[in-house]
């Protein structure tokens, strides 16, 4: 992984660097990042560049010695822009272990499940799929992940296992790189077990780094978040998520706009987005909006079994495609619409939804959306779900009644 397979991240990309140059890095990070943020990938393309030798290569010059003898030697100056370290890490005689993954001194770790039943897993037991999985989907989540692996409704964990073979490989000695260094994604499946890993995590081995990666510092132990130092990966941009799209996708630029402005800086969740181009949210929202204010009962009815019909991850899609409808709507109130976008589907929209409910209202409609969405990743009943949300968007819509359910 390079830094420019990263995507974005521009400043915290010169930033991880200034901290390897100045000597300024901690024995243990944390990178914080939400879904889609990059914070995986961008772990791994600062572990390889971190595990490449870092002394100056010697080149003859072009003039002799003092003395006639054999050209001086010059060093070659190191890269100092993230650009140029590319170039240079590809170079490097251990560029194509680090590339593949194979690199002996690049430990990972990552929730398992058990093969069969009594196994106590560990991640080098999934240390191929692993791989496979990086290779192609380097964005993915932690859900994608366990269906990877066959986990179905299983969930994953890091183990107590996992943890003594943690502190069995970083008290071995560096195979070839100056640092020995574990990147455990996702520290928020470590249970209590992970207590283990606080003596080596508080004084590991010299030259021992450890990075773990995760998405919410709420759930990892307190003990092991009190020992790493924060490194904050923000949300991508819209910019950046479509330039992504466009190049490496081959998105239109109209689609990479539309998906990027829905996803909210999660690359994964524009993937996914990607994924269901097809289906067209505006018409489905219009129906179901119809039902709520003209048509009625019957048209509800025939409109929340299609949607419990969809599965899942699309319901979820569908809820954040009408969030995002009701955040253009509430910035058109305070900036019009530029002349290139009046013609834009989803600010045309937005603008009839203006003429429809007032702020309050779309407020309240958000707090349901929210609260839906919620209820949705824990699997909730879809037909009783989206029963239940149209009977309090009639009512927060027709009624004019600001319906806030705590």
């Amino acid at each position: 992984m390079l830094f420019n397979e990263v995507i974005g991240q521009k400043d915290l990309k010169e930033q991880l660097v200034n901290m390897i140059q100045h000597n300024r890095l901690s024995h243990a990070l944390l990178f914080l990042g939400k879904e889609g943020s990059g914070a995986l990938p961008l772990a791994i393309a600062f572990a390889n560049y971190l595990s490449l030798p870092k002394n100056n290569t010697a080149v003859k010059s072009s003039s002799p010695g003092l003395f006639g003898d054999e050209p001086v030697a010059e060093p070659t100056p190191l890269p100092t822009t993230v650009a140029e370290i590319d170039d240079w890490m590809q170079q490097q005689p251990g560029w194509s272990k680090l590339k593949d993954m194979v690199h002996p001194d690049i430990h990972f770790s990552y929730p398992v499940i058990p093969k069969k039943s009594g196994d106590k897993p560990i991640s080098t037991d999934y240390i191929k799929e692993w791989r496979e999985f990086i290779h192609s989907n380097p964005y993915g989540n932690a859900y994608d992940w366990l269906q990877f692996i066959g986990a179905e409704n299983k969930q994953g964990n890091i183990t107590a296992s996992e943890c003594s073979d943690i502190i069995r490989k970083m008290n071995l000695k560096s195979f070839e790189s100056e640092y020995k260094i574990l990147i455990m994604w996702m520290p928020e499946a470590l249970g209590k077990e992970g207590n283990k890993l606080l003596k080596l995590i508080e004084e590991p081995p010299p030259q021992t780094l450890f990075i773990l990666v995760a998405e919410n510092d709420e759930l990892v132990l307190p003990t092991i978040l009190s020992r790493t130092q924060l490194v904050k990966v923000p949300p991508l941009s819209n910019q950046d998520v479509e330039s992504a799209l466009e190049l490496r996708q081959g998105v239109s630029v109209q689609k990479a706009q539309q998906v990027a402005a829905i996803s909210s800086g999660n690359y994964h969740e524009a993937l996914q987005q990607l994924q269901h181009a097809e289906d067209d949210w505006e018409i489905f929202l219009r129906d179901w909006l119809n039902s709520i204010v003209r048509t009625g009962p019957a048209a509800q009815v025939k409109w929340i079994d299609e949607i419990s019909k969809i599965g899942r991850e699309k319901q979820k899609q569908f809820l954040r495609y009408f969030v995002h409808i009701l955040e253009i709507a509430n910035r058109l109130r305070i900036i019009p619409a530029k002349a290139e976008d009046q013609n834009r589907p989803d600010v045309e929209f937005a603008l009839k939804f203006n003429k429809l409910c007032n702020i309050s209202q779309q407020e309240a409609i958000v707090k349901e959306l929210d609260n839906a969405s919620y209820y949705i990743e824990r699997n909730a009943n879809a037909k009783i779900l989206f029963h239940a949300l149209t009977i309090k968007l009639y009512h927060i819509i027709s009624n004019k009644s600001v319906i806030l359910m705590e």
